[in-house]
C-alpha cells in the first residue's frame, strides 16, 4: 500500500506535521512512513550514537503507537535511516510510490536541527512527489480555514489547483485566489486566468475568493498577503522543469519555503502525483 512520508526530528514542528499527515492519509485511504535519519557527519561517540538510536526507535514505536488508532485504511510503520536527509527521505518516497512527503521545518529537539530551511529545500527539489513543509510553531489546533493559491500567467502556474482542491476538500477550507501580475498590461490576460480558476473551484463545490495585485517581489507578495487573511497555507510550484528542479529549485519557491510561517505545499510541474486524481 502507497505511504505518506513523514519525517521527524521529535521536534513540535515534526509532530504537528505527523497530526496533519494523519488527515491527509484517511483522505487518500494511504498508511504512514516515519523516518528518522542518522547524519553521515559524525557528531557523536559509538556509544552515544547507540543510545541515541535506541531512544529514536523508543520514540517511533510510540509514535506509530499513539497514530495508529487514528488511521481508518492504512497502517503506521517506522524507519531509521542514514545518509543525506533530502536524499534518504526521496529515497523512501520512491520506494513507497508516496503521494505526499510531510516535514516539520526548524525543529529543534535534544536531538539534532535536521529540517532548517536549507534541507527543506533540498528534500522539495528531490522529492519524487508534493512535498508539504510546516514550521514549528504554527498553531494547527485551529482548522485550516484558508488556502492561498497564487495564480500568474504562465504555463505550470494553474497545475497547483487541483492539489489545492484536495487539500482544501479534505480540511474544509476557503481557497483564496491571489491573481499576481508585474505589469497593467497583463490584467486582461491574467482575469481570463482566475475565471477559469474560479469556474473550477466553483464546480468543485469549494468556496473561493478571489482578488489581483501587482507584484515586485513575487514570494514577498504572496506572503505578505498569506499573512494578512491568516491564512493556514500555501499552494506553490517550482514553476521550473521537472528535471531541472531536482538542481535548482526556482528563486521564488526557494524564498517561499525559507520564509514562510505557515505551511507550504509544493508541486513539481507535470509530476503533481495522486494528492490531484
Amino acid at each position: 500500500m502507497k505511504s505518506i512520508i513523514v519525517g521527524t526530528d521529535f521536534s513540535k514542528g515534526s509532530y504537528v506535521a505527523l497530526d496533519i499527515a494523519v488527515d491527509i492519509a484517511n483522505q487518500f485511504k494511504t498508511g504512514i512512513r516515519l523516518l528518522w535519519i542518522k547524519k553521515e557527519k559524525k557528531l557523536l561517540s559509538n556509544d552515544q550514537m547507540e543510545i541515541t538510536s535506541h531512544l529514536a526507535e523508543e520514540k517511533l514505536q510510540q509514535l506509530c503507537e499513539q497514530k495508529q488508532p487514528q488511521l481508518r485504511h492504512g497502517e503506521i510503520s517506522w524507519s531509521i535511516m542514514s545518509g543525506k536527509v533530502a536524499s534518504c527521505i526521496a529515497e523512501e518516497a520512491r520506494k513507497e510510490d508516496s503521494p505526499m512527503v510531510v516535514i516539520g521545518t526548524n525543529g529543534a529537539s535534544g536531538f539534532e536541527k535536521y529540517w532548517m530551511g536549507s534541507t527543506a529545500v533540498r528534500i522539495v527539489q528531490e522529492a519524487p512527489c508534493p512535498t508539504l513543509t510546516i514550521r514549528e510553531g504554527f498553531n494547527f489546533h485551529k482548522k485550516l480555514d484558508n488556502i492561498v493559491v497564487p495564480i500568474r500567467i504562465n504555463a505550470n502556474s494553474r497545475q497547483k489547483v487541483n492539489p489545492a482542491a484536495q487539500m482544501a476538500k479534505i480540511f474544509g477550507s476557503q481557497v483564496h485566489i491571489l491573481g499576481l501580475i508585474e505589469t497593467a498590461q497583463d490584467a486582461m490576460t491574467l482575469r481570463t486566468y482566475l475565471k477559469q480558476v474560479e469556474e473550477f473551484f466553483s464546480r468543485e463545490g469549494i468556496p473561493y475568493h478571489s482578488c489581483g495585485r501587482r507584484y515586485e517581489n513575487y514570494s514577498k507578495t504572496v506572503l505578505d498577503y498569506a499573512s494578512s487573511i491568516n491564512a493556514d497555507l500555501v499552494v506553490i510550484n517550482t514553476e521550473q522543469d521537472r528535471l531541472l528542479a531536482r538542481l535548482f529549485l526556482g528563486t521564488n519557491a526557494q524564498q517561499i519555503v525559507h520564509n514562510s510561517q505557515i505551511p507550504v505545499l509544493c508541486i513539481h510541474p507535470e509530476d503533481i502525483g495522486d494528492i490531484a486524481r
